[in-house]
């Protein structure tokens, strides 16, 4: 779920403050809904102190266009004019999550992608209703409630009940939850392609932005020119096959082999996590943790550590951090939770739009089948996509239905990226949805993970050459394997 956005489920985060470059799935954290800075231009600061001219903008849109009574609320961008003589169609950049903002993923490792994109045409970063500076939802007060017991069980009784008080107190107070949805989500980038001006827009995403962009290419794919997705995400694969997520650690142990060391000390690492989860899910640890400022001890089963893998396979770069934390816990040594602990205390916290998004975008009943089939016996259960599908049903009505999740075929120019190591979108899902498009080019990164654009130098002038129409064949490029560490 990355470094520019919140990934889909991420209910850690925001660890990357205590390990540099982690990206963990679940849960945006909760946000203020903050006053919009002023329209117009400005200077806008962006990765490692650079500064550029930008502008600001905003446009309103009812809440719930299905509600003729809905309140409006503000939608704002950030416009990065284009250098070129004739510029293309705006690019719009749609952030991952759901739950994830665009300006804020403008202004960090993706920055010199946005700058080069500006040879081609404008570049917009459009934070998606509920998020950034187009966050409507008001930020709830701090829990009084005392923390749940971190297994399955104890933790989705306690998130589905904060999530449906949540729900009735933003309706009480006048949010139209039932809005916050991937088709409504879909419907504002066609009225921001009319308040641009501009009668065709380039869509240019990741993860969940993908899922959206799939939407907006069936609900208004006559104003769509081409789209570059990556790490992508089916209109019914809000929730993952654990299956998929199990060969991707069998993939990973059979990286382990490259050091002898390593490969000793773990023979087997799938059957190493099992372990693990099953004796902590049995009986808890007690950790210090601090919550709402205030000292807590936060009692972590397996189910909380299957969470906190589900986020450190989704990058190399926190990938190899696996197999020591595994042989610490193994081995008693608590300890090594330490630095998750603020991310862990914050897992139970409720932002509104990723959860209402996920809940209405949904799954299937055969997916669901299959799904909960696999999680019987998969190393991270249901862990991975939490809080779905132990959110279904907690509020009735909001399900999109079974032609918002349908497949259907896509006949616009397509860029598609993906890493072969992505354990938030795996490739065998990918797969599938790649699959839909009849005109597309696949750039396969061998080593990276769900963040790929930004994974290798080559991808950034491919995405250039690819909006500026010029053909870009298949490509495969390669980056070194993961080093592990158990020590």
């Amino acid at each position: 779920m990355t470094h520019a956005s919140l990934n889909r489920r991420a209910v850690l985060a925001a660890a990357g403050l205590a390990l540099p470059g982690l990206a963990l799935p679940g849960l945006a954290l909760a946000q203020a809904a903050v006053p919009p800075p002023p329209p117009g231009p400005f200077r806008f600061k962006g990765w490692k102190g650079q500064e550029v001219e930008a502008e600001r903008g905003f446009f309103e849109v009812p809440e719930d266009r299905r509600d003729p009574q809905s309140r409006k609320i503000r939608l704002s961008y950030v416009r990065f004019a284009s250098t070129a003589a004739k510029p293309g169609p705006p690019i719009i950049y749609l952030a991952g999550g759901p739950g994830g903002t665009a300006t804020r993923a403008a202004g960090g490792p993706r920055f010199p992608i946005f700058m080069a994109l500006r040879e081609v045409a404008d570049v917009i970063a459009f934070d998606q209703r509920g998020t950034g500076l187009s966050n409507a939802i008001p930020e709830r007060p701090a829990s009084t409630r005392p923390p749940p017991v971190f297994t399955q069980a104890g933790l989705t009784a306690y998130f589905r009940e904060d999530f449906q008080k949540a729900w009735a107190d933003w309706t009480r107070a006048g949010v139209a939850m039932s809005g916050y949805n991937t088709e409504q989500n879909a419907d504002d980038i066609d009225d921001l392609r009319r308040h641009l001006g501009a009668e065709k827009v380039d869509l240019w995403g990741i993860s969940y932005g993908t899922h959206l962009a799939l939407s907006m290419l069936k609900r208004h794919g006559d104003r769509v020119n081409r789209v570059a997705l990556a790490s992508l995400e089916g209109q019914d694969q809000t929730v993952k096959r654990p299956a998929a997520i199990d060969a991707l650690l069998r993939q990973v142990d059979g990286l382990l082999d490259a050091d002898p060391a390593v490969r000793a000390a773990i023979p087997d690492l799938p059957a190493l996590m099992r372990r693990v989860h099953a004796r902590m899910e049995a009986a808890p640890v007690t950790m210090p943790a601090t919550l709402n400022g205030a000292p807590v001890e936060l009692k972590l089963g397996g189910f909380a550590i299957q969470l906190m893998a589900g986020g450190l396979i989704a990058n190399p770069q926190t990938l190899v951090l696996l197999p020591g934390l595994y042989l610490a816990l193994d081995a008693g040594k608590t300890e090594v939770l330490a630095p998750f602990m603020g991310e862990f205390a914050n897992i139970p916290g409720i932002a509104g739009m990723p959860e209402a998004t996920d809940l209405a975008s949904g799954i299937s009943p055969g997916r669901l089948a299959l799904v909960r089939r696999e999680a019987k016996t998969a190393v991270l259960g249901e862990a991975l996509n939490f809080p779905m599908p132990q959110l279904l049903g907690a509020v009735p009505g909001v399900d999109l239905g079974e032609d918002f999740r349908a497949p259907f075929r896509i006949d616009h120019p397509a860029l598609l990226v993906a890493g072969t190591l992505d354990g938030r979108t795996p490739m065998s899902e990918q797969d599938e949805v790649a699959a839909q498009f009849r005109r597309k080019s696949r750039v396969i990164v061998e080593n990276a993970g769900h963040n790929v654009f930004e994974a290798h130098p080559d991808v950034q002038p491919l995405l250039v050459r690819f909006f500026r129409g010029e053909a870009v064949t298949d490509t495969r490029l390669s980056l070194p394997p993961p080093t592990f560490k158990v020590a």
